[in-house]
């Protein structure tokens, strides 16, 4: 951390701008609409760090998981989905100017599978049981896979890397199975099933596997389809697992049975079976690492002190950032930009789930972005 809440505070100016536009359209409806800015700047109450609302609070604007691709490595645009247009579509918006532009015309579009590619000329998203590739550019669509009849997609989506793989789950009444999908042809294998539910496909940075929520734990598929086990994670509930940059650990939530413990930050590295405590937190129930897992944004479930907090990693210190208020603190999920140096959050304080941005250049370091 390079300077204290004081210290940032002297930085900031005393007149905080508030700029509000109005959420308007252009006449043309539908794939390719534009819509106007309709940013407004506050200051945080609990803080008076300033925070920026990017969306309109009368229609409900969304981030996808928190493990899904939502901001360039520039950081100069954002991508998320709403209902402004009165069914829920995706969008990009241009952060220098606040303007979005829709790029779905969806039947029924699933908002936490939507992830921007590595490459950033394309993004995949689910609508209405088919998995999509999307292009950024002319804003053409290609249906990669469709689920067979008898089954549901079930939420989000993990993409590899290379954008060659992506990860989702299937399931047909209590049977739950894991697939894998070549994103140039749509050929699938399944990796795993059970009888119970699966949830939040993430696959391995660098490594062939996939990390997903089975039940009440946390397993690990290969690739080959011939490993999946269990991971021998902390005693506890683990929540919103979730890989470090290098693939080589998982860093999770852990929720002790005991009710007056305070939730804990751990890791775990699977190639030696080994899980260590990082922090405690302030009652996190959502969390994001930065680029380098120095630092982590989550928010807190207390209803006493609903709040964005960083958690600094070298020191286990909390600095509260602002006040989320949001009515469910786990639609909050936190993220980062690639360089660390502002973090996004969804929140229903001021109406309908809205998505937010504070700057926090003066309290973390610039971290690198990936290529």
């Amino acid at each position: 951390m390079r300077c204290s809440r004081r210290g940032f505070l002297v930085s900031v100016p005393l007149s905080i701008a508030s700029s509000v536009r109005p959420s308007t359209a252009a006449s043309a409806g539908g794939k390719g609409r534009l819509v106007a800015p309709a940013a407004e700047r506050y200051a945080d109450p609990s803080t008076e760090f300033p925070v920026t609302r990017l969306t309109d609070p009368a229609f409900t604007s969304v981030l996808p998981a928190h493990y899904g691709r939502a901001v360039a490595h520039r950081g100069n645009f954002l991508l998320y989905s709403s209902d402004s247009s009165e069914r829920m579509e995706a969008y990009r918006m241009d952060l220098k100017t606040g303007q979005a532009r829709q790029l779905t015309e969806a039947a029924k579009l699933d908002p936490r599978s939507l992830t921007l590619l590595a490459d950033e000329r394309g993004f995949c998203y689910v609508d209405d049981k088919r998995l999509f590739l999307g292009n950024l550019g002319n804003l053409s669509a290609r249906e990669v896979y469709r689920t067979p009849e008898g089954f549901e997609t079930s939420g989000s989506i993990g993409v590899t890397g290379d954008g060659l793989y992506a990860a989702l789950v299937e399931h047909k009444d209590a049977r739950h199975r894991l697939r894998l999908i070549r994103m140039a042809d749509g050929m699938a294998q399944t990796l795993a099933e059970a009888d119970e539910e699966m949830a939040d496909p993430k696959p391995r940075p660098r490594r062939a596997s996939v990390l997903y929520r089975r039940g009440n734990g946390v397993w690990l598929a290969n690739f080959d389809g011939q490993t999946n086990y269990r991971l021998r994670l902390a005693d506890g509930e683990a929540i919103g697992a979730t890989w470090s940059p290098d693939g080589r650990g998982v860093l999770y939530l852990n929720y002790l049975a005991d009710a007056h413990r305070l939730h804990n930050l751990r890791e775990f590295t699977p190639d030696a079976n080994q899980d260590q405590a990082i922090a405690d937190t302030s009652q996190f129930v959502c969390f994001e690492r930065n680029s380098d897992a120095s630092v982590f944004v989550g928010a807190s479930g207390s209803k006493a002190s609903p709040h964005v907090l960083l958690l600094v990693r070298a020191v286990r210190r909390e600095l509260t950032l602002c006040e989320h208020r949001a009515s469910d603190p786990r639609m909050v999920e936190p993220v980062f930009a690639a360089s660390s140096q502002r973090i996004f959050f969804t929140s229903d304080r001021h109406g309908k789930p809205a998505i937010y941005t504070m700057a926090v250049d003066k309290l973390v370091s610039e971290t690198e972005a990936a290529p």
